[in-house]
């Protein structure tokens, strides 16, 4: 029986690494400025951080870290709705595990669960169908997260609703796209965000968004906002081969979307998870991202057809409404749109910890501040 260990060592391997350091600092010689890298998913912020990459780069290489998460982009109006639902009597919320500590105006679901809510994680929504089955006389509430990775799953379960006619599961619904916000960073002018003083000069595309997503949705950023895109694994050597491609683009003067994650990623992505996403979801007009304003066409909704199952149309009467900003002293905001690094805040690794988090950025596992503080010793 093959180890599966053995899937992912030579992705990790310290002379492959070192081997595409070498390519890189060759050829940024090359480069007549610097070049900085957005790395969207915070996957590949904490493989960089993780492994030490930046300072195996020129200095003329620099990563810009991005969103990173769909926790760490979750507004606080969001989560206040997830609080509000779980205290409820008659529910259940249940949820992914990261959205456990994230801070809300009221407090965190840990907070709701000590105050006596009923809040589960899971590793998959299908676990909804067993609590709806050995809870009958509760509503199980699914707060959905996640970029396009997780929708098929929250489409999946919803589908398995319909078809065994389970009456008592119910979806608040948090997706949100990748590509549409790509282009906020570039172009927009809300007024949360100053994108027009960003500094991205490429993007690494992130990988399993792009499983199911396709390469495709990359597709305009070469042509219309000439910025080039790599769409690249998570492993350190992925990572390392992904920054290679993006300057050969730069010293060769090309401007292109390109797959490093071949073994995984195709162009046109999953047909079935996309079809099936669109059965059940619809794009809304405005999505607010936390620290970065509203993003047209960037969230999902169900279908107006499906709000039987729609819990922010059934519990509307008790869900606030009001924006709600982060804590004055946290630059979560300037963080995930590429304006500033975990260090530059003053809260960072002080007030602002893992296990006393003020922003998501240190919340997530795949926060920025979260790779800066457990592994910012190595750079």
């Amino acid at each position: 029986m093959i180890d599966l260990k053995n899937l992912y060592d030579d992705f990790r391997d310290g002379d492959v690494i070192k081997a595409y350091a070498k390519i890189i600092n060759q050829d940024a010689k090359k480069l007549n400025r610097t070049i900085n890298i957005m790395e969207v998913c915070g996957g590949h912020t904490h493989t960089i951080m993780k492994y030490g990459l930046p300072q195996l780069l020129p200095d003329n290489i620099n990563f810009i870290h991005g969103p990173g998460c769909p926790v760490c982009i979750m507004p606080k109006e969001r989560i206040d709705h997830a609080f509000v639902l779980s205290m409820q009597s008659d529910v259940i919320l249940v949820t992914l595990g990261d959205m456990i500590k994230v801070p809300s105006s009221r407090g965190s679901l840990q907070q709701a669960r000590a105050k006596g809510a009923d809040v589960r994680f899971v590793y998959s929504p299908l676990d909804c169908i067993k609590i709806a089955q050995d809870n009958q006389d509760k509503k199980i509430i699914f707060f959905a997260i996640g970029f396009e990775t997780t929708t098929p799953m929250t489409a999946v379960l919803l589908d398995q609703v319909i078809k065994q006619n389970i009456p008592n599961i119910l979806f608040h619904i948090n997706h949100v796209t990748v590509p549409e916000v790509m282009k906020e960073l570039i172009d927009s002018r809300d007024i949360h965000i100053d994108s027009y003083n960003n500094k991205i000069d490429a993007f690494l595309g992130p990988s399993h968004v792009s499983v199911i997503a396709g390469s495709k949705i990359y597709k305009e950023f070469p042509t219309k906002y000439s910025r080039p895109v790599v769409v690249s694994g998570f492993e350190p050597v992925d990572v390392m081969e992904g920054i290679s491609m993006i300057v050969k683009q730069f010293i060769e003067n090309r401007c292109e979307l390109e797959i490093e994650y071949k073994r995984v990623v195709t162009y046109d992505g999953n047909i079935k998870a996309q079809n099936l996403i669109n059965q059940y979801f619809e794009k809304v007009s405005l999505f607010r991202w936390r620290g970065l304003g509203n993003v047209p066409d960037s969230g999902l909704k169900l279908r107006d057809e499906f709000d039987r199952y729609n819990a922010e149309v059934i519990y509307r009467d008790i869900l606030p409404k009001a924006e709600i900003e982060d804590h004055k002293l946290c630059i979560c905001g300037d963080i995930l749109r590429g304006m500033a690094k975990p260090p530059e805040c003053t809260i960072f690794g002080t007030a602002c910890k893992p296990n006393s988090p003020i922003g998501s950025c240190m919340v997530s596992s795949e926060g920025a501040c979260s790779a800066y503080y457990k592994y910012g010793n190595l750079i």
